[in-house]
């Protein structure tokens, strides 16, 4: 799609307002410089672990309970789970072991994408991110992280455009209803290319409940973290803690990249964490981080939670 064919349809939407006049949604404001040697204020984050990163075999044979207590033991403060595991279980295990849930996987995003040609699947699809915004509320989560749309050969980004916007739409009156967010993640769909149009997407729908979980490392091969953040400001509701390697991309493969212990990428955290202060986030940074297989699920797990104590240092 053209420069001149989106600025159509994103005009046609709303999203060709001013993005800081769009309700709720103030343009991050570049703070006033620190003075030489003051101190940075202690950064509010908490540390959260997506579930499906559960990464040895003995671990993903563990009950939903079983899995949290790692967590817990490990230092984590929540798990963001996805709408497929049974509710009444998940319920159960926060409430045993006080794990937080701030976060829910909408689990039809990839099978059955908002953006598909077939009108059933998109059907499907939005009846999986209506069920996930009733388990977040159920979970007391705050967001749905939702993957909008796919572009594929068969699926322009014009009509990827078009029917993602109708259908999250139609479940925003639930959204709103709940009180949950729908936050769209920028993942490796060849769709919202752009911090500019990433946050005229969110701004399209003119509500406060669509905003964005934004995935470090999925930008790293492409762009660079603190720009998008800085553009995106406070649409921002979730943060994925993730590492990428440029030179492991380059020796093995665009998904190589991602095989790196945080840290030892170029995710660049002292810039990113410095952009996400600048923008005022405070909440949680969510672990779809990358392990070295290790039949100890509990040692790996108290790794990666220092490891994040060190990103939140940055």
């Amino acid at each position: 799609m053209n420069r001149r064919s989106f600025l159509r349809s994103a005009t046609a939407l709303g999203a060709a307002l001013p993005l800081a006049s769009t309700p709720g949604f103030a343009a991050a404001a570049s703070p006033a410089p620190a003075a030489a040697g003051a101190a940075r204020p202690a950064r509010r984050l908490r540390k959260g672990f997506m579930y499906g990163m559960f990464n040895s075999e003995a671990a993903r044979k563990l009950a939903v309970r079983e899995r949290f207590q790692l967590l817990r033991d490990a230092g984590f403060d929540g798990v963001e789970v996805p709408s497929a595991l049974d509710q009444a279980e998940v319920l159960a295990a926060r409430d045993a072991l006080g794990l937080e849930i701030p976060s829910v996987v909408v689990a039809t995003h990839w099978a059955k994408p908002l953006s598909d040609a077939n009108p059933a699947v998109r059907a499907a699809g939005l009846a999986g991110l209506e069920q996930g915004l009733r388990d977040a509320k159920a979970y007391g989560a705050r967001s749905v992280l939702l993957v909008p749309a796919v572009v594929t050969k068969d699926v322009g980004y014009r009509e990827a455009f078009d029917r993602s916007v109708a259908e999250i739409r139609k479940a925003l009156p639930l959204a709103e209803s709940l009180g949950v967010i729908i936050a769209i993640e920028n993942v490796w769909n060849r769709f919202l290319l752009s911090p500019l149009e990433a946050a005229a997407y969110v701004d399209a729908f003119q509500s406060p409940f669509v905003r964005w979980h934004f995935d470090v490392g999925n930008i790293v091969t492409q762009a660079w973290p603190e720009q998008w953040i800085r553009v995106l400001g406070s649409r921002i509701v979730q943060v994925h803690v993730k590492e990428y390697s440029r030179k492991l991309r380059d020796e093995k493969g665009p998904f190589a990249g991602f095989n790196v212990e945080l840290l030892q990428g170029d995710s660049d955290w002292p810039q990113t964490m410095a952009a996400l202060d600048e923008v005022g986030y405070s909440g949680w940074i969510i672990a779809e981080q990358w392990r070295a297989p290790n039949p100890d699920e509990a040692a790996s797990l108290r790794r990666l939670s220092e490891l994040m104590d060190r990103v939140i240092a940055s």
